[in-house]
């Protein structure tokens, strides 16, 4: 182990990489488009004093453990830090941080993007035109849900939940929201508290922007997708885990619901073939921050995260649980 070697889990843009070795420090990178193994990750972890790490990595106490006490600071590409033990990381003395900020306005368009395509048929329209079933126009062909006018109702009204009121105001949408506090900033734009059974009785669409945490596993279970109406469509840029997989695929099939946007999933990168099935989905691969630019600001955030703190400073980004 270098007291100047930093791992990073997966490939990141080269301006991250760029930081790191201007600082001086060496760098090891996984060079294959896939999640690190578990034997492969283990044996990495304790050889080095940093590591950039991903939302698809584990790091438990085990990992924690064979890197710690050489390892001084995870530092993750990602808002969310579900996928870390933190109270292994603070008793075994491993700093951990995120990037909080940068994500939210493209993961705030990103939910927008799946509430169009999803209410407006947007994937059913293109793959009959790739197919080449299109034989021209027709009065009810496609035909989708409104979106000008109608009741978003938003789950975690913290920065990306707010982004996302933000852009409502353009299609004129009464926004209700469902939070611990009252939340000032999205009541400025003229959002309304509801409790959560409220929020899904009277919302047209329901998006979904809380942490997965013991609380929220499951957050939108059985019960939850039987109380919305059976016109509303499920937007899901948050964790797979927030929602009852088996259950939402039910109420899919039963049309208890009308349809969902799902960016995000269970047990990923496996997707139900049920899921894939269904027409009335929208699925895609957990790219809400996914732009160029907001994906380089991540892998610098992360990388100068590791720098301060090998360097015996503050973190910009602790993570505080």
């Amino acid at each position: 182990m270098s007291p100047k070697s930093v791992y990073i889990t997966r490939l990141i843009p080269e301006s991250g990489v760029a930081l790191l070795t201007g600082a001086g420090f060496a760098v090891k990178m996984n060079p294959l488009a896939r999640p690190m193994r578990r034997a492969e990750f283990l044996e990495e972890a304790g050889r080095h004093a940093a590591m950039i790490c991903q939302v698809s990595d584990t790091i438990d106490r085990d990992l924690l453990q064979a890197a710690a006490p050489n390892c001084k600071i995870v530092a993750l590409c990602a808002v969310g830090f579900d996928n870390v033990d933190l109270a292994a990381a603070r008793e075994l003395g491993v700093v951990v941080t995120n990037t909080p900020d940068v994500l939210t306005e493209a993961t705030a368009d990103l939910t927008w993007a799946l509430l169009l395509a999803t209410a407006r048929r947007l994937g059913e329209a293109e793959r009959c035109v790739r197919a080449g079933a299109w034989r021209g126009w027709g009065m009810l062909d496609f035909l989708g849900a409104d979106v000008h006018g109608r009741t978003l109702g938003i789950v975690g009204a913290g920065r990306i939940g707010t982004a996302v009121a933000r852009r409502a105001r353009g299609f004129d949408m009464s926004v209700l929201y469902c939070a611990r506090d009252a939340k000032g900033p999205i009541e400025a734009l003229g959002a309304t508290k509801a409790p959560l059974g409220e929020l899904l009785r009277k919302s047209d669409f329901i998006s979904l922007h809380v942490p997965l945490t013991p609380h929220t596993h499951h957050l939108i279970d059985e019960r939850a997708l039987g109380e919305m109406k059976s016109t509303a469509i499920l937007i899901n840029t948050s964790r797979g885990a927030v929602v009852d997989q088996v259950a939402l695929i039910d109420s899919l099939r039963r049309g208890r619901i009308a349809g969902a946007g799902l960016d995000v999933y269970d047990k990923e990168p496996v997707i139900p073939q049920a899921l894939l099935d269904m027409e009335n989905v929208v699925l895609l691969p957990h790219i809400g921050s996914a732009t160029s630019a907001t994906r380089a600001k991540m892998a610098e955030i992360a990388a100068a995260n590791a720098i301060a703190v090998l360097h015996g400073q503050q973190p910009l980004n602790p993570v505080q649980p």
